[in-house]
Order: C-alpha cells, then sequence, then structure tokens
C-alpha cells in the first residue's frame, strides 16, 4: 500500500494508488454493483478521492486506511461523499480479505454511519449494518410523477421506498429521472413480491450521479426490517432487479440487518497523477 500525504498529489507529478475494481453481489463477472477500491496507509486530499471517483464514474469508489480497530472506510459516488454504502463495503472486505490476505476473522470499518462489521462465512461474506426502518409517509406529488404510477404504499428512512404489487410493475417501470432528483432523500426504492424471492426491488439515486444503482446493500438497511415485519420472518431472500442484477440474503437482528453476498475481482489497475 502506497503511502500518500494530505495535498502530496499537488506537488508531485508521478505518484501511484493501488485500485481494484471488484463486482459486488456477484458470483463472476459482470453482473451485481462494479466498485472501485482503493486501499491507502493515510487519507490524501478530499479532491482527489472525489476526482477519482469522478475519473472512476462507478456509482461508488471506497477508500479504506489501517486504524487501531481494523480500517477507516469513506465511499464516493462520482459526484459526492455518502455515509453509508453496502456494496463499496462488501467490495473493499472482499480485497482485504482476498488481495491482502487480511488473517483476522472479521473485519471492523470505522465510518460515518458508525462501526460496519465483515467476515466471511463460506463463500460469501456477511457485513453487519445498523438497520434503518422506514415509516409510513405521504406520497409525495414528485415522487408518483417520476415513477409514473402511484405505490400502494410509501415510507421514507434515509431514501424513499414506494411499495408496488408485483415484480413485473417493479421491472417494467421507467422513471424520469429529472423528477426524482429533485426529491428532498437521498434516493428513490421501488420494490415488490418476489417471484421466486421473498421480495425484489430497484433503486434511483440521480442527485448522486446514480440514475439506476445495479445492487444498493444501504437500500436493504430499510427494505429488510420492512419485508421482515410484513412477511413475519427474520431472514430473507432479495434479489435487485436492475439490468446487472444481483442477490442479497438479508437478516434482522434488532437494530441490525446481516446483509450477505458474495464478490469477484474483474480488475487491478494503478492510478497516476
Amino acid at each position: 500500500m502506497l503511502l500518500l500525504e494530505s495535498n502530496d498529489f499537488l506537488a508531485s507529478p508521478d505518484m501511484k494508488i493501488k485500485q481494484y475494481q471488484v463486482d459486488a453481489f456477484a458470483t463472476r463477472a459482470f453482473e451485481g454493483n462494479p466498485a472501485a477500491v482503493c486501499p491507502l496507509e493515510t487519507w490524501p486530499d478530499d479532491g482527489l478521492m472525489q476526482a477519482i471517483a469522478e475519473e472512476n464514474n462507478l456509482s461508488e469508489t471506497a477508500f479504506f486506511v489501517p486504524s487501531e480497530k481494523g480500517f477507516k472506510l469513506r465511499w464516493f459516488t462520482p459526484v459526492k461523499e455518502v455515509d453509508l454504502c453496502g456494496h463499496a463495503t462488501l467490495a473493499s472486505a472482499h480485497v482485504i480479505f482476498e488481495a491482502l490476505g487480511y488473517g483476522e476473522p472479521v473485519i471492523t470499518f470505522e465510518t460515518r454511519s458508525g462501526g460496519l462489521f465483515v467476515k466471511r462465512k463460506g463463500q460469501q461474506l456477511e457485513m453487519d449494518f445498523p438497520a434503518c426502518p422506514p415509516i409510513p409517509c405521504a406520497l409525495p406529488d414528485l415522487l408518483a410523477e417520476g415513477l409514473g404510477q402511484r405505490p400502494l404504499e410509501v415510507l421514507a428512512a434515509d431514501d424513499y421506498l414506494a411499495v408496488f404489487d408485483s415484480e413485473a410493475t417493479v421491472r417494467a417501470i421507467t422513471p424520469n429521472q429529472a423528477l426524482l432528483g429533485l426529491l428532498d432523500l437521498r434516493c428513490v426504492v421501488i420494490t415488490a413480491p418476489g417471484t421466486e424471492m421473498d421480495f425484489v426491488s430497484r433503486v434511483f439515486g440521480p442527485k448522486f450521479g446514480i440514475p439506476e444503482d445495479p445492487v444498493t446493500g444501504s437500500a436493504h438497511c430499510a427494505l429488510a426490517p420492512y419485508w421482515a415485519k410484513r412477511l413475519g420472518k427474520n431472514v430473507l431472500t432479495a434479489r435487485q432487479v436492475s439490468r446487472r442484477g444481483g442477490n442479497i440474503g438479508c437478516e434482522l437482528k434488532t437494530d441490525r440487518v446481516i446483509l450477505s453476498g458474495s464478490a469477484v475481482t474483474v480488475m487491478t489497475s494503478e492510478i497516476t497523477f
């Protein structure tokens, strides 16, 4: 791992950062959600991390540095830093275990959303995240107009959660991204009972530069509590039915959600500047 001092990238034209591109919530390359992961020894300037994320143009680029507890982890979309990202956490843990040879059974990440914990379970990784139960709310006009139809139910947490009648309905929606980008919350999550899974979802985040996120771990911090209550069970199967798609295992444990999935490294590279 390369030692980076804050603002060094402004003075040195030949700095290099190792980067991994990982498909998260995937069992093979080119499915799930791609994330870039950059291991560092110390934090560079925030502007550099944002520039790298913009250059990657993926839904998330993750950066981590070692800490006394494990690692400090941050996530950037192409336009801004975010408080929580599931798939890039999964990708980072995959890099730490597989590429960096981390020998401890559990990775502790210190983040803006508190402590996150990842451990191996067979061929998958289990992420321990805070649950974020959504609360019923009024249907914003922009939400109905942006989705092109009225959901059966609307709830709110960090995102709007719009509930529909069927997987077919969720798959068929073509949103107006400009209208959804005017809403006050982070993203819009649409969901319904699944035909082969307990539930399905799609996630739109135009205000973060993400028209549709392929697979969104953080959204399941709200989806899992909602569906656990509705279906009367705490262990759930889920699929995000974006074009790439991905499966997420969910387990509600009081105020925490255990999200499980696998990941595949598809590319290693070196950023030079």
